[in-house]
């Protein structure tokens, strides 16, 4: 599956557009993760606990994006967005999403 944010694939067509897709993906912080994060915000550099879990919520709405699209006969999905947030009343809770279109190519 051919995933990108540009709204073609070089040396492609678009024959069909399937429809929009999006992956969700919501995961929490755990408190050794908390500890690590607070340390680094007194004593500065970054943070190898979130940024690995953030990587982690990536990869996987990436994924659950391509397989809406591969469930709807995509070859790719074009023009992706990405977007991240925190939700919950301590703001543990990470939340990534993206969406794009799902196009099968000539």
């Amino acid at each position: 599956m051919i995933i990108t944010t540009t709204n073609a694939v070089q040396d492609r067509t678009v024959a069909e557009y399937k429809g929009i897709v999006f992956g969700e993906v919501i995961t929490g912080i755990n408190v050794f993760k908390d500890l690590g994060a607070g340390l680094r915000n007194v004593f500065g550099g970054r943070s190898k606990g979130y940024e690995e879990e953030l990587t982690k919520a990536r990869e996987e709405a990436i994924a659950e994006m391509g397989d809406r699209a591969a469930q709807l006969g995509a070859d790719a999905v074009v023009g992706t967005k990405m977007d991240y947030e925190v939700l919950g009343s301590d703001n543990g809770m990470l939340m990534v999403t993206c969406s794009g279109t799902a196009v099968k190519l000539n």
